[in-house]
């Protein structure tokens, strides 16, 4: 009606195209109009709107989801959320990986990964700086004591003689002490940053990844997300993750959780990886979905402050031994600090003129406090010089030292207790595979039933060569790449696997690629250490049948079979004398040092696949035996010097090996362990199983004549482990696989494999042997024996330098009133003693002389009967010599007492130079062997002659001396180079070995 209405008034002109607008307008019109008189609620409608969404690519361009999405993934286990963005395969395809051959891997793609979602490192917290330490070092009360007398000195010798002339006394000790603070704070910065440098190589984890197709190692820090990383047994996840493909996944999640229950990863109910993790058991493949600081892991470590303030054994001790010494030092200073204040005190003491320094109520106050502190000075600085507080220095910087030397000797020091504990080393228990053995696997044998083939596929039956490639291709964790037609084939996976693919791809022309595509694996049991057999359930996509197959230790395979196909691949029974015969075939690549592989295969009833899922458990009897591979391992070359070096040096060697008796008895004669005809011996050489079965009685008594344990288990290691120890061995072991850990923390010292090894056994291990090499072994032996003879030599160094200053300065002071040394002389002694002489004796390379002597045990004393006669015989003489020159020197060389005590500083610090040389070596006559090789020592020596002239003729203000004349230097040298002649006399005197405090506590007995 409205519009009618409206439309009843139009002029007559408009033409048609005029009466349509109308039209138009008045319909709009009228629809505004009934449309605002109707109330819709909660509702609010714009007819213009003032702004317009638009879809916003996420900031990292190239991919598809954000960094945020993918690490609350698995950082909260959000499976809902997982499904809802589409699954695995979603989110792989959104970071743009093949499922088949993971990334592209090219440098712009891992930079643009990188970009977008960060790399796999994580913010440590900053390193100490050197400042740290230099506060550290003005933290010790015996600094902070001498630089209050030091400040009360400097106070009162300006006041009393002026700015010129007052400042000597006091800044000359202000200066002597931070002399010796900044060497210690320097000594201490230069070793913490060479562990952090150290905690950073043992952190670099190499890893599996596949990219462009291609399985290759990469350092962990390389990984970014996208990547198709590899994880078998022992493994650590190197960051967030998701569940691709694998089969009985076993993940230790205890050092995040604090849950030591294993969790089962699969891609149904529980497709989350968590890095810093390890695989326990099976085999997978991840999508790494976040990296670094993204990850739980990555937060945790940021955090972690990698300094321990780790104790080793021998720096408990040496702090014990410095304490003692420090009573007695505290009981002698304070002594002389009694006898000085009572001698000044009673007016028996004169100054400079021969004027008495105290008369009473008529001497300044200032005088008196003066005198006071200079005496508190002398009495602080004897406890400085006695305190022998660079024995904990000495022992830091020799194993920072053999450390970096051990590094360079492929040999990589995780705890530092383990670098002395080694010299003590009784017995080495050791794996054979990679240790004595090269780890260069080849198949140089393959039996088909009772005859050995020449390893042509054309000379057995398609039959068989079907199931061995079958067998080979699904029951493996290795893989086969090929970049193009006419390339190389590379293999990947643990040496026996490489050796095994490579055997059956190039002899027997296997397609492992084709296999996979005709086969579906149903279920898989790893190979483990323990079982020393996997096995694995395929179903045929042709016909659906089912099959089993198995591959492990040829002894183990033959008892899980009831028959065997021959040459012409027809199944025949194996009764017990064919049994007996295939048994011989195995002895005899055994003794050809041949490790025996056996496969076994058997059709199962479809029903099978439902039984496995339910029991986790393959079928393990009646099966059909396959054939026989032997794969040759040669040993290394130098493994039987180094195992004879060994014995000479009285540690016994003992191979644990997995292997069978005869494959262990051939390799241990030939690396030296087993003489010819010693295996005859009854007990030389026992399997696993035996000496498992052995009644503890038994066990600890035959335990240390075993020298080869074969088709043993991790645990039969950790039992062998215990046994020795409770004989009182240091035990020495190497391992490499995840079940080894338990024997590795049991052991003194647990030597892991870098290239084998799992990362569950490096972290359980004290060192890694980065090259796998028993001479390596060996080398740390050396090492730890260096590190343990280097502390004795400084050890009586530094007792020689502590009984002479001490016996000195409490017979002067009660005798004469007065210490012959200053507050500076003796700091200056101090330095040469603490640092400068750890830094000369810390530094001695090992010797061959080291592996002619037996182990030290372990409670044997730290200070040997040798060396308290050499320390005891070079006090005497300088305590006598110094003594002399205290009473007599003015008149023996006609010189003024300030000329005399100059002499008796002189000749002090030469008596430690000279001496420096006989403690190089506490047995040996020829202290001078091989010095040229240890340019250190010399430049040390050197450097101390040179300060120590500076210090007589040209800084005679600072160290109160005089000037000598060329007549004074050479009595000064040559009355300090008698050290040499009494050195080698003394080393003539035989020594019981019984220690002599033991002789002591026998009479306490009596």
């Amino acid at each position: 009606m409205c519009t009618d209405h409206l439309l009843d008034g139009r002029p007559a002109s408009l033409n048609k195209y005029r009466k349509k607008w109308r039209l138009a307008f008045v319909t709009i019109y009228c629809s505004r109009t009934l449309f605002s008189l109707v109330k819709i609620p909660n509702s609010t409608v714009s007819p213009f709107p003032d702004h317009i969404r638009l879809p916003i690519p996420p900031e990292n361009g190239c991919f598809k989801i954000d960094e945020t999405t993918l690490a609350d993934i698995v950082k909260e286990k959000k499976l809902g959320k997982l499904h809802i963005i589409g699954g695995v395969n979603a989110v792989a395809s959104s970071l743009q990986t093949s499922l088949d051959s993971g990334i592209k891997g090219g440098a712009e793609d891992i930079a643009c990964r990188r970009k977008a979602f960060g790399s796999n490192t994580y913010k440590r917290p900053p390193s100490k700086s050197f400042f740290h330490f230099v506060v550290e070092a003005f933290k010790d009360l015996i600094i902070l004591i001498l630089l209050g007398c030091a400040a009360l000195s400097l106070g009162f010798g300006i006041k009393e003689h002026g700015l010129k002339d007052g400042w000597y006394d006091g800044g000359s000790i202000f200066v002597a002490v931070f002399l010796v603070i900044s060497v210690s704070a320097i000594s201490n910065y230069r070793q913490n940053r060479q562990f952090d440098e150290l905690s950073k190589v043992s952190n670099n984890i190499q890893i599996d990844v596949i990219r462009g197709g291609r399985r290759q190692q990469i350092s962990i820090f390389d990984v970014v997300v996208g990547d198709i990383v590899c994880l078998k047994i022992g493994d650590q996840v190197p960051a967030d993750g998701l569940f691709l493909d694998g089969h009985a996944l076993q993940i230790d999640e205890s050092s995040m959780t604090g849950e030591s229950d294993h969790v089962e990863v699969n891609s149904k109910k529980n497709p989350f990886l968590i890095s810093g993790t390890k695989v326990v058991d099976g085999y997978a493949q991840m999508l790494i979905t976040a990296v670094g600081m993204n990850t739980t892991w990555g937060q945790m470590m940021s955090h972690v402050n990698g300094d321990k303030n780790e104790q080793t054994p021998l720096q408990v001790r040496l702090n014990k031994l410095t304490s003692a010494i420090g009573k007695v030092g505290l009981a002698v200073a304070f002594l002389v600090l009694v006898v000085l204040l009572v001698r000044y005190l009673t007016g028996n003491t004169t100054d400079e003129n021969g004027n008495t320094e105290f008369n009473g109520s008529s001497t300044k106050a200032d005088d008196i406090i003066n005198a006071v502190v200079g005496i508190v000075a002398s009495a602080v600085t004897i406890v400085v010089v006695a305190i022998p507080e660079g024995l904990p220095l000495a022992v830091t910087l020799t194993l920072a030292y053999s450390m970096k030397k051990m590094m360079a000797d492929q040999a990589m020091v995780r705890k530092l207790s383990a670098c002395e504990t080694m010299g003590s080393a009784t017995t080495i228990c050791t794996d054979k595979t990679g240790t004595l053995t090269l780890n260069q696997m080849k198949v140089t044998k393959f039996w088909q039933g009772k005859e050995t083939m020449d390893g042509a596929s054309s000379s057995i039956s398609p039959f068989a060569v079907n199931l061995i490639h079958q067998g080979v291709a699904l029951n493996t964790t290795g893989s086969v790449y090929r970049g193009s037609l006419g390339s190389e084939f590379e293999f990947s996976g643990t040496p026996t696997e490489k050796a095994i693919l490579s055997w059956a791809v190039l002899d027997m022309k296997m397609d492992q690629e084709e296999i996979k595509r005709n086969f579906t694996i149903l279920f898989v049991e790893a190979f483990n250490s323990e079982k020393k057999r996997s096995g694995v359930l395929i179903k045929k996509k042709e016909d659906s049948t089912v099959h089993v197959h198995w591959k492990g230790a040829a002894e183990m395979i033959l008892a899980m079979c009831s028959s065997y196909y021959d040459a012409s691949g027809v199944m025949k029974d194996l009764n017990e004398e064919e049994r007996v015969e295939f048994k011989k075939i195995i002895q005899g690549m055994a003794a050809s040092s041949l490790r025996c592989i056996a496969f076994a295969h058997k059709q199962v009833a479809e029903t099978e696949e439902q039984n496995v899922k339910e029991k986790k458990r393959l079928k393990e009897e009646n099966l059909i035996l396959l054939g026989l591979v032997g794969i040759k391992d040669p040993c290394r070359p130098g493994v039987k010097k180094a195992v004879e070096e060994c014995q000479y040096a009285g540690v016994n060697i003992k191979m644990i090996t997995g292997d069978n008796v005869f494959t262990a008895r051939a390799i241990a004669t030939e690396c030296g362990i087993l003489r010819p005809g010693q295996d005859m011996d009854s007990g030389v050489v026992v399997e696993g199983e035996e000496f498992r079965s052995y009644t503890l009685e038994e066990r600890m008594e035959k335990v240390e004549k075993i020298c080869v344990m074969a088709r043993s288990s991790p645990f039969d290691k950790l039992l062998m482990v215990q046994c020795l120890k409770q004989k009182g061995h240091v035990v020495a072991v190497t391992g490499d696989g995840t079940n080894d850990a338990p024997a590795l923390k049991e052991a003194d010292i647990g030597l892991s494999m870098g290239i084998q090894g799992t990362e569950v056994a490096k972290e359980s291990s004290d060192i890694v042997i980065l090259d796998d090499n028993f001479a390596s072994v060996v080398t740390v032996l050396k090492w730890g024996r260096c590190v343990y003879t280097n502390i004795q030599k400084f050890i009586q160094f530094q007792l020689t330098v502590n009984v002479a200053a001490l016996v000195i300065n409490f017979v002067a002071a009660i005798s004469v009133g007065e210490v012959p040394l200053t507050a500076v002389q003796l700091l200056w002694v101090n330095l040469i003693m603490d640092t400068l002489g750890a830094l000369a004796l810390a530094t001695e390379k090992p010797t061959k002389e080291l592996m002619k002597k037996p182990p030290v045990g372990r409670t044997e004393p730290l200070i040997t009967n040798i060396m308290w006669r050499n320390l005891l015989a070079q006090a005497f003489y300088q305590v006598a010599v110094l003594l002399i020159l205290q009473f007599r020197g003015e008149s023996i060389f006609s010189v003024t007492e300030l000329v005399n005590d100059t002499f008796i500083f002189n000749t002090f610090v030469l008596c430690q130079v000279f001496n420096e040389f006989n403690a190089r070596k506490l047995e040996k006559k020829n202290v001078f062997k091989g010095i040229h090789k240890n340019k250190l020592f010399l430049g040390i020596i050197g450097m101390t002659i040179v300060l120590q002239v500076l210090m007589v003729e040209f800084l005679k203000r600072f160290a109160g001396t005089e000037r000598l004349n060329w007549g004074q230097w050479g009595a000064c040298i040559a009355m300090a180079a008698v050290s040499w002649p009494i050195g080698w006399i003394v080393k003539c005197i035989p020594m019981p070995e019984r220690p002599i405090f033991s002789y002591l506590k026998w009479k306490k007995c009596t």
